[in-house]
């Protein structure tokens, strides 16, 4: 007689429950089909990661509100809106702080 450790490995299958067999069968392949769609859905994930947000170099698109002028030589960067103000910074490292209803300059900050 054979040791089953060393010996053929059909014998390791002689003593077990055909039903055992095909439930461990079906478990494997359960287990395949599972790893399959979870790399398909991260890759999904990465892939609309990639296509949904803009890059970094991408320009800044927004609308100033009309009523505000920026002063001659100006180019503005970003801007922001509080409750009576609106912030934009400038491509001069300032801050220009206007009033939002009447489009007034109040407050000049420089960044340094």
């Amino acid at each position: 007689m054979t040791d089953p450790v060393q010996g053929d490995p059909k014998s390791l299958d002689a003593g077990v429950d055909p039903k055992a067999m095909a439930g461990l069968t079906l478990m494997r392949r359960l287990v395949t089909s599972l790893l399959v769609v979870m790399i398909l859905g991260f890759l999904l994930l990465i892939g609309l990661l990639v296509t949904r947000f803009p890059t970094m170099n991408a320009p800044i698109g927004f609308d100033l509100p009309e009523n505000i002028a920026l002063p001659a030589g100006t180019t503005a960067q970003n801007f922001t809106r509080g409750v009576g103000w609106v912030a934009i910074v400038t491509t001069d490292n300032e801050i220009l702080i206007f009033d939002s209803a009447t489009g007034a300059l109040r407050q000049t900050l420089e960044i340094e």
